[in-house]
């Protein structure tokens, strides 16, 4: 079903592709979750596919604990993203929260 090779992709490639497509699988859940539960079904299913081809290959050419770290950082910044894009903001107390996980991410990267 899927090219499984990360032959032509670079990491930092693969690793956005992997948050894209959770970033995918998260919108369709969140449609799920408002009553679209046929589309939201649809999204949710093709963005985990789409994460999964993505992060096999990308576990190809690196480390787990690398992998996770990276994608894990990238997946929250476009989720967080979104989240505003729609309405769904936080408090100043939640993004200082937000801002010491991804300030966690990048001391662990490094």
């Amino acid at each position: 079903m899927f090219a499984m090779t990360a032959a032509g992709f670079s990491a930092p490639v693969l690793v956005l592709a992997t948050a894209l497509g959770y970033l995918i699988a998260t919108l369709g859940m969140k449609g799920a979750a408002t009553g679209l539960v046929g589309p939201g079904l649809a999204l949710a299913f093709g963005g985990f596919a789409l994460a999964f081809a993505a992060e096999v290959a990308l576990m190809r050419l690196t480390k787990l604990s690398l992998v996770y770290i990276a994608i894990l950082g990238v997946e929250t910044v476009l989720v967080l993203a979104v989240a505003f894009g729609i309405g769904e903001g936080f408090t100043l107390r939640q993004g200082l929260g937000a801002g010491l996980v991804l300030a966690g991410l990048a001391i662990v990267a490094a």
